[in-house]
């Protein structure tokens, strides 16, 4: 499954029965920004609308954005992992950041 994207943001979104819509989220922001909309295409909308109102505002506020993401990724495995990944990544003539790239990019791909 791929998130719905837009200008690098990712939103969260689950049907609400209660209300007869669905519901959305920005993702991976500290900000609380929430859409919603009756079908895909309206909320795909709202979802760009948001963003796009939350950018205008933090530019008229003279604020940086949260970025949703930073491209590090702190992770904890075991260390037999961890030696095992550096020397794959060693025989394959990679950094191991490269070859974790790689993996993820694989493992994310749709």
């Amino acid at each position: 499954m791929t998130p719905m994207m837009h200008k690098g943001y990712a939103a969260r979104i689950e049907y609400s029965d209660e209300d007869g819509c669905f519901v959305g989220r920005v993702a991976g922001i500290k900000p609380i920004i929430t859409f919603h909309g009756e079908s895909v295409t309206e909320v795909r909308q709202a979802f760009r609308e948001s963003v796009d109102f939350y950018l205008e505002t933090c530019a008229a506020r003279g604020e940086s954005p949260d970025k949703p993401f930073s491209g590090k990724i702190m992770a904890r495995v075991p260390p037999e992992l961890h030696a095992r990944a550096i020397s794959v990544a060693e025989a394959l003539g990679k950094s191991l950041n490269q070859f974790v790239a790689e993996a993820i990019e694989r493992a994310v791909k749709s």
